[in-house]
């Protein structure tokens, strides 16, 4: 049963046709998403993307535009007492990219926290390309942006 919401907030880094992909190794579990993470208490949604760009980038960023909102319920992947809501930012660095950027998924070892990030290009996107359903849609909706 719902017990609460579990608000997350993701960056879309586009550039050449391409999006910037995050593959990640965290509870035991490889995925790939996108850049970003969850809200904080007392934190606005601008504010959230910008911390987790810093965080996850070691850069700042910035806010080009809303691109996508959760339209529909969606239970968390992670906790099934949650209902997910997912915002989307189109974002971009303030200056040159400063982090490392692979050309393979997963380039790193499986310890827990991994994180590396890799080019997708746009309209060679696949629902597979992504671990869990928001990210699938979101993959979609940038085909025809």
């Amino acid at each position: 049963m719902f017990r609460k919401f579990n608000i997350r907030v993701y960056g879309l880094f586009i550039k050449d046709n391409c999006v910037l992909v995050s593959d990640e190794f965290r509870f035991g579990t490889k995925m790939t998403k996108f850049p970003g993470g969850g809200l904080e208490v007392n934190e606005g949604l601008v504010d959230c993307i910008l911390r987790e760009c810093k965080e996850e980038f070691n850069q700042e960023f910035k806010i080009i535009n809303h691109f996508y909102t959760t339209e529909y319920y969606i239970t968390s992947a992670f906790n099934p007492n949650e209902q997910l809501i997912s915002i989307y930012y189109t974002i971009a660095p303030l200056d040159e990219i400063k982090f490392n950027i692979s050309s393979v998924p997963f380039d790193f070892d499986f310890i827990e926290d991994a994180q590396s990030f890799r080019w997708i290009k746009i309209p060679e996107i696949s629902s597979n390309d992504f671990t869990f359903p928001i990210d699938k849609l979101v993959g979609e909706k940038l085909k025809v942006y």
